[in-house]
């Protein structure tokens, strides 16, 4: 039976092997501070349409609840930072391009984490013997950032996300199992003074430092939120068609990133797609090219009714006034409602 320093050493190979970037343990618990501003963003319904997160939020808050048993997580990261893609600045200034999160550019995140944390726990089992764990990857009711942080794999920045002097372009994946283990310290946070995220975004949806309201989110509003999009957010969304990172391209530690894991990189032009290229894809052709995507899951309804707000944000011409006119009569009302308000912008051009 190895020893707990031979053990971390075996952890941390298998983990780099598998194209995990980073490795750190943690206990099976969540610390007080976090438990206590999860209650109180949810209590001030920072969380908007997302019910599950009010739902679950005893399972959140103890691990234990989860996975009963759990002595140790053992939390990752892999980097999807996808330097062949284009410039996202120059995408994002483009208003007749159509911007998607670096994140969702290639693979969906969620098969591509689970599938590895498998392979650790079925190598960690072959070394180690038989031991119980599940996996989590933003797939469950976990506190992912917290565990991170406590576990010294990064620290929370002021925009919530997990940093580290790398940078933040990473997925987190976790296995709570009943490994005895000696848990790694946490690491000192080296956000300091700057603002620069809080003061990047779009729609103020970082209210304070470590704090984001995703009422105002446009990561939020354009993935979770499947009804209407207030129309005092539709303008400030600009061409941001799926999720937002404003955030972290304007993070100082982004600098030192490395480049993303393969998996990752950008699939159907998804990085240099035009809002009017996409907008004339039919639902077959979505759901067929988003298949293996992240971006499937919000479903065609809501990619069309993001693409209507964003050419709503597009240079004024003959081709956009046409396209969502066109649209228009195949649509469905909540789509038919954001085209309306698309062509209004136009309303004089």
């Amino acid at each position: 039976m190895p020893n707990q320093l031979e053990r971390r050493k075996q952890i941390e190979q298998i983990a780099a092997d598998l194209g995990f970037s980073g490795v750190r343990i943690g206990p099976a618990s969540v610390p007080e501070a976090a438990r206590t501003a999860f209650n109180d963003w949810l209590a001030q319904g920072c969380h908007g349409t997302m019910g599950y997160m009010a739902r679950h939020a005893d399972l959140r808050h103890d691990p234990d609840k989860l996975f009963p048993g759990a002595l140790s997580i053992i939390s990752v990261r892999l980097p999807y930072w996808p330097a062949k893609a284009s410039d996202a600045h120059a995408q994002l200034a483009n208003p007749d391009a159509a911007y998607v999160s670096r994140y969702a550019l290639g693979r969906d995140y969620h098969k591509v984490i689970r599938n590895r944390l498998q392979k650790l726990a079925d190598t960690l089992s072959t070394q180690f013997g038989e031991f119980n764990y599940r996996a989590f990857t933003d797939s469950a009711p976990v506190m992912e950032v917290a565990l991170a942080s406590q576990a010294g794999l990064g620290w929370k920045g002021k925009h919530t996300l997990s940093l580290d002097r790398t940078g933040s372009w990473y997925f987190l994946g976790e296995l709570i199992c009943d490994l005895p283990l000696t848990p790694d310290q946490p690491i000192e946070s080296h956000c300091g003074d700057c603002t620069r995220c809080m003061d990047a975004c779009p729609t103020g949806a970082i209210t304070k430092a470590y704090k984001v309201d995703a009422r105002r989110c446009i990561s939020y509003l354009t993935i979770e939120h499947k009804g209407e999009i207030p129309e005092e957010f539709r303008k400030a969304i600009g061409n941001r068609i799926y999720g937002c990172d404003d955030c972290q391209l304007v993070c100082p530690w982004n600098r030192f990133t490395s480049e993303g894991d393969a998996e990752f990189d950008p699939r159907h032009k998804l990085d240099s797609a035009t809002l009017l290229e996409l907008y004339a894809w039919d639902e077959n052709e979505f759901l067929n090219k988003m298949a293996g995507s992240a971006i499937r899951r919000i479903g065609f309804e809501q990619w069309q009714r993001n693409i209507s707000i964003a050419l709503g944000n597009a240079t004024p011409s003959d081709a956009v006034i046409n396209a969502l006119r066109h649209k228009k009569t195949h649509s469905s009302a909540l789509v038919k409602t954001h085209i309306e308000w698309a062509l209004l912008q136009f309303a004089g051009s």
